[in-house]
């Protein structure tokens, strides 16, 4: 895929680092509210990796009242690991973006959806990377007042700040 030399972005490698890094925490907490928040965080970051892996951390997550939480922990990061070690494609990239669409879609016109389906096609072809296509999503997530969304690793590591047409489409509306 193409990026443009001005563009802001993290290296998947640093992305990694950062959520490894950011696990560790967690698990020196030894509270389960914290790992509960981290999986909470990482849905979508862990989605374009690996979505099996997801599931298995998820339930992992949910076992807390049957496991003792030290053995939780241990194969929550031996899970992550795998997830992580699977690369991001283009396909998951997309699938994690039409998900994130449907939290947005019921306030769209058609037109807006379809300079979105446009977005995702130019994204496909690689015309345009995913920090674009995610600066196009990202003041969304604000507009509609997404808290969930706002927290997630995902957007705050791959995201190009720059605003985008979709956010210029949004504030023509005003």
């Amino acid at each position: 895929m193409h990026i443009e030399a001005d563009e802001i972005c993290v290296s998947e490698k640093d992305a990694i680092e950062f959520v490894l890094d950011r696990f560790s925490q967690v698990k020196k907490s030894k509270r389960i509210r914290e790992l509960v928040e981290f999986q909470a965080m990482n849905k979508y970051m862990l989605m374009v990796h690996n979505q099996e892996e997801l599931k298995i951390l998820g339930n992992l997550v949910a076992s807390y009242k049957k496991i003792p939480l030290s053995d939780i922990m241990e194969k929550y990061e031996e899970h992550l690991k795998i997830a992580l070690k699977k690369g991001p494609t283009i396909k998951t990239h997309l699938n994690m973006m039409m998900h994130i669409f449907g939290y947005f879609s019921k306030y769209f016109s058609q037109s807006e959806k379809d300079l979105f389906y446009e977005l995702l096609r130019q994204f496909r072809d690689g015309h345009i990377t995913t920090g674009k296509m995610l600066s196009e999503i990202g003041p969304l997530i604000y507009r509609f007042n997404n808290t969930y969304l706002a927290r997630q690793t995902y957007f705050l590591l791959y995201a190009d700040t720059r605003p985008g047409i979709m956010f210029a489409v949004f504030n023509n509306k005003s």
